[in-house]
């Protein structure tokens, strides 16, 4: 008997000290509507000076240190499993090269056999789904240099999407574009997670239309 209560003692002890999983954005937090209604709102008066995409860094910065940019980690992320080939090239093992990607915003799949052609790579992009100058208006205006190239190249605010369709999107929030229907729920949840994250304000338009991406989901999911 006191064998068994040491073990379980041990096994307890181990399952405490054990790294708590790494959720995704659209699972935390949990009750998305708790977290919108604890962000900042404001009419997000114009900060001093104008958006700059050089005041948040160098693009797809390798700011996690695995010697790939972060353009690749978010391709070989979002591909369709089994589809992507890639290669070596410097210090990176997984230089994205072809794949499949399924976009999550019109549902469409690309299917890419050479992302060094310029027109294959236009025609997958990855979208900061909160975008750069939306989170400039937001609140990082005020932020220092390191903190926005952190959030620029943060990968739980980026997503590999379809090219034009990121270039129709642009800087809009939730009040101006919306992916497909069957995605509302979850962009919703990740737009509201990355901006509860970093602290950034949200407008009362944009409140609003979240609510109602928000009543996309299932109950328990809200």
């Amino acid at each position: 008997m006191t064998r068994w209560w040491v073990l379980a003692v041990v096994l307890g002890l181990l399952s405490a000290c054990a790294p708590a999983p790494r959720t995704t954005p659209e699972a935390a937090p949990t009750d998305a509507s708790l977290a919108l209604a604890g962000l900042s709102v404001s009419d997000r008066p114009r900060p001093a000076g104008d958006y700059d995409r050089d005041a948040f860094g160098r693009p797809w910065a390798d700011t996690d240190g695995n010697g790939c940019n972060q353009r690749d980690d978010v391709l070989l992320r979002d591909a369709e499993p089994g589809t992507v080939r890639t290669a070596r090239q410097g210090r990176c093992d997984h230089d994205v090269l072809a794949g499949s990607w399924r976009d999550p915003y019109t549902g469409r799949e690309l299917v890419l056999d050479d992302l060094k052609v310029l027109g294959q790579a236009q025609a997958i992009q990855i979208d900061h789904v909160v975008p750069l100058a939306e989170a400039w208006v937001s609140g990082a205006a005020g932020w220092d240099d390191a903190r926005r190239a952190a959030y620029a190249n943060d990968l739980d605010g980026l997503l590999a999407v379809d090219g034009p369709v990121n270039a129709a999107k642009g800087a809009d929030d939730p009040a101006a574009w919306r992916p497909r229907k069957a995605f509302q729920c979850a962009y919703a949840r990740r737009w509201i997670a990355v901006k509860s994250r970093w602290d950034l304000a949200v407008d009362p338009s944009e409140v609003v239309a979240l609510e109602d991406m928000l009543g996309r989901c299932p109950g328990p999911l809200r």
